[in-house]
């Protein structure tokens, strides 16, 4: 399949720069995969979408204030690392733009500092040397990794706003941006309706938002990212099914950890590894009976995903419509439910 299939028209305007408040009341596109039809509501209406005995399953992984500023030593010029991912004993997979060697050192403070030991196309790893843990530098000087297409710089805000309210686990380098729409008081309506709720944790990497550069999209190669399953969340799941509820994803990195997981296992079992998985049109779903998720950039894996999901067409038609209507775009945007 070739790539320019998962383009669309687009306005630049309609990319969020901050989310609403409250955040439920963010506005919903809800596509009806037996009929096609769009229609538009609020994700503050979810209780009354889903059905009582229906699953929600979200990611509780957390965002790292990862992105800190440093200078290269001995020229002083000044560089933001994106710190991706713990690789153990102080060695750290990074991202950085610019002209590096292996024994390139980045000085963070006068006590904290990074030393390239390995840049090719694969990547960038440091070795960091710190009395404190990286963590502690992340809190200290890090700020939240918004996506370029926010074009302004991180505040203080984006550490509330670019967080969902069930964040857990610390990992990822970006939010699962469907969760962000859910407050306390929408978790409380759900449940009121018989609506349950469950969590998987995968730490949303690189991998994530890799862009294919291939003109056939069957060539694109992901990148690995780490997921759990817990014991409980997979028994939900599962006594979900027995019971005829549906499976709800909050978010395309929920249905990359459940199908990958049956994919890899043929069951839906308590598990932890990494995904690979690219969803492209075709793909038959195990596990996910409807999707929450947020408008995506053209020719990207989300976008494929979500095309793999509903359809090429119905996601271009509800993307029109979207576009058409002015809706919010990307990570701070709206959301579409498709059931």
């Amino acid at each position: 399949m070739q790539l320019s299939a998962f383009d669309f028209p687009f306005d630049p305007s309609l990319v969020a720069l901050q989310p609403v408040s409250p955040r439920d009341r963010a506005r919903l596109l809800l596509l009806d995969r037996q009929t096609d039809k769009l229609v538009h509501r609020r994700v503050t209406d979810l209780p009354s979408l889903l059905k009582s005995g229906d699953l929600l399953v979200v990611n509780d992984t957390k965002v790292l204030a990862a992105r800190v500023s440093g200078v290269k030593k001995p020229t002083g010029i000044p560089v933001e690392v994106l710190f991706v991912r713990d690789l153990g004993e102080g060695r750290w997979e990074i991202m950085v733009k610019g002209t590096f060697h292996v024994g390139q050192v980045i000085e963070f403070d006068q006590q904290s500092r990074a030393t390239v030991v390995k840049r090719d196309a694969t990547g960038t790893e440091v070795v960091v040397e710190s009395p404190a843990p990286v963590t502690r530098l992340f809190e200290a000087r890090g700020v939240m990794p918004l996506p370029p297409y926010i074009k302004r710089a991180s505040t203080q805000e984006d550490h509330r706003w670019y967080q969902t309210v069930f964040a857990k686990h610390e990992g990822a380098i970006a939010a699962p941006t469907a969760g962000l729409h859910f407050t306390e008081d929408l978790f409380q309506r759900l449940n009121v309706s018989g609506i349950k709720i469950a969590a998987v944790t995968l730490h949303v990497g690189p991998g994530t938002f890799k862009p294919v550069t291939t003109e056939r999209i069957e060539d694109h190669q992901m990148g690995a990212e780490a997921f759990t399953i817990s014991e409980e969340t997979a028994k939900a799941i599962q006594e979900t099914k027995c019971a005829g509820g549906r499976v709800v994803a909050v978010g395309t990195t929920v249905v990359r950890t459940l199908e990958t997981v049956m994919k890899e296992k043929g069951e839906l079992v308590p598990t932890s590894g990494e995904s690979r998985l690219f969803m492209t049109p075709g793909f038959p779903f195990k596990v996910v009976d409807a999707l929450m998720t947020n408008f995506h950039l053209p020719r990207t894996t989300l976008l494929m995903l979500v095309s793999a999901f509903a359809g090429i067409d119905p996601i271009r038609r509800a993307y029109e419509e979207a576009v058409r209507e002015r809706y919010r775009f990307y990570s701070y945007g709206d959301a579409m439910l498709i059931i």
